[in-house]
């Protein structure tokens, strides 16, 4: 009578834990479709307004720039445009934990939207053909390298200093290239900053999926999906942005 009531407990035991485990991996691939559901959605802002910045920039009979234009590309107005989505990264980044679920997402739309006005100008440097070549490439490599960090058993928890390094070392070197113009200095920039972006790809999404907690209310999950799409999106722009370098075709 003990052994088949140890028997017992052990199957009550196993279909609890799978049942709390079906509970889980349903939470965590909800929690995990917000965040790239975030994250697509802020990428589509970006593009639309970059879009539609550039219609309002260039004036279609000439191709010359509007007064709009000159105004956001060759006026001291260009560092409000330049500065303003790095603002509100830090904005963002420190002052999420004391907003509102939906004060942060309307805080990430706004971001996306200052973004893709900052990041028009690459219409007028390379091919609307070639950017959208490389975005597609960008999208596909972005894909497999998330996927890689979502499902593999690794850790990769000890990547994290050596690409704050990458990302440092390209950031001291884009500055000082500022004042040297050097093409073989840019290459190898945009070379490294494909490297350290795509490792980025793959660590954050691992960082993400290990915030995700059950027991989270909806406000605090909705605000850790919108943290999780920031980062990704980063890792994208950054990436993309890495790879129009190297492979796209200027007008």
């Amino acid at each position: 009578m003990s052994t088949f009531d140890r028997n017992q407990n052990v199957r009550y035991a196993t279909a609890g834990t799978r049942a709390e485990a079906g509970v889980i991996d349903e939470g965590l691939r909800s929690y995990m479709l917000g965040v790239y559901n975030y994250m697509t959605l802020g990428l589509a802002i970006t593009g639309l307004v970059a879009m539609g910045t550039v219609y309002f920039a260039i004036d279609q009979a000439t191709g010359g720039l509007t007064s709009f234009g000159q105004a956001i590309y060759l006026s001291p107005l260009k560092w409000v445009v330049i500065l303003a989505p790095l603002a509100m990264v830090f904005f963002l980044s420190f002052k999420i934990q004391s907003m509102s679920a939906s004060t942060a997402q309307t805080t990430f739309w706004v971001y996306a939207a200052l973004m893709g006005l900052s990041l028009s100008s690459i219409f007028l440097v390379y091919t609307g053909g070639s950017i959208a070549r490389v975005f597609f490439i960008s999208a596909a490599a972005f894909g497999g390298l998330s996927l890689y960090g979502y499902t593999t058993k690794k850790d990769l928890s000890g990547w994290g200093s050596f690409l704050f390094m990458g990302l440092i070392g390209i950031i001291i070197a884009s500055l000082v290239n500022l004042f040297l113009a050097s093409s073989a200095l840019q290459f190898a920039v945009s070379v490294i900053g494909v490297l350290v972006f795509a490792g980025l790809t793959a660590y954050d999404t691992q960082q993400i999926k290990e915030m995700y907690y059950a027991g989270d209310s909806g406000e605090v999950a909705t605000k850790k999906s919108v943290m999780g799409a920031l980062r990704l999106y980063l890792d994208f722009i950054n990436l993309f942005l890495m790879l129009l370098q190297l492979f796209g075709n200027r007008e």
